[in-house]
Parts: structure tokens; C-alpha cells; sequence
């Protein structure tokens, strides 16, 4: 999971709710009210949601965010995660620990659990390198946030 997550505030504008994302190298903003969540808001809601609506871009973030949160505490397992996305059909969760957002579980995220777990298994120097090696182009540095 990435953590701490990146939250915002109900009141925040969608403006700067796209600039912590941005900011952050993510692609999604918890809404939260006292560091519980009350929504969230990803790219692809700012797309589809704000720009082909037309929303103005100072209006608040609770207006085109998804809410009730689909979310996975802390203690649960992986496969309690894989449970929720394939049921759920998100793509990112906020992990609570008790009842407080702490971080949040991509799918890629999993995908980077499953592969580590192949080269374990493949045990072999090639495999390792997969996942040694920065994402994007070669000698193109990562995005913020993106090891």
C-alpha cells in the first residue's frame, strides 16, 4: 500500500484536489473529515465526472466524489483485498485502521505482490531484475511518488 495516503478536505476545490494528485503522483484523493473517509475522488472521476459535465473547477471535491467508500482495514489479508476488488470492481482502496485511513491498496499494488511472488518462485536473477527496473521508458526517471 502507499502510504500515508493522500486526503483532502469536503470543502477542497476539485482544482486542487487534481494538483495534490499531481503533486503526489497519484491517482487518487480520500476524502476525509477528521481522518475518516466520507469519499473519494480518482482521475477518472475528475474526467468523467467534472470536465465532460462541465463543473466548475472551484466547486467542492464532495460533489463529484464516490461516497460510500469501499474500503479494507489494516488487518485484513491479501486475500481478503483480492476479494473486495474482483466483488467490487475498484480499482484502489483506502486501508483503514480503526476506522482512519492510514493508506491505500491499488491493483497494482496486488499485481506487484503477485509478481514478486513468481520470482520468488522462479528464484532466478532474470526475474528479479523485472522488478528491480523503474517503470516507463529506459532512462526515464519515476514520477513523484513512484519508486
Amino acid at each position: 500500500m502507499s502510504s500515508p495516503a493522500v486526503t483532502a478536505a469536503p470543502a477542497t476545490s476539485l482544482r486542487d484536489v487534481a494538483r495534490l494528485m499531481d503533486a503526489h503522483g497519484v491517482g487518487a484523493v480520500v476524502v476525509t473529515e477528521s481522518g475518516f473517509p466520507s469519499g473519494i475522488v480518482t482521475d477518472r472521476d475528475l474526467a468523467l465526472r467534472v470536465l465532460a459535465r462541465g463543473l466548475d473547477p472551484e466547486s467542492p471535491v464532495s460533489g463529484a466524489m464516490s461516497s460510500p467508500v469501499i474500503t479494507v482495514d489494516v488487518n485484513d489479508g491479501a486475500q481478503e483485498a483480492y476479494r473486495i476488488f474482483r466483488r467490487c470492481g475498484v480499482r484502489r482502496l483506502p486501508v483503514l485502521d480503526e476506522g482512519r485511513v492510514i493508506g491505500v491498496l491499488t491493483v497494482d499494488d496486488m499485481l506487484m505482490d503477485v509478481f514478486r511472488r513468481m520470482a520468488d518462485l522462479l528464484g532466478g536473477p532474470i526475474a528479479w531484475s523485472v522488478l528491480e527496473e523503474p517503470p516507463g521508458p529506459p532512462g526515464q526517471e519515476a514520477g513523484p511518488g513512484i519508486p
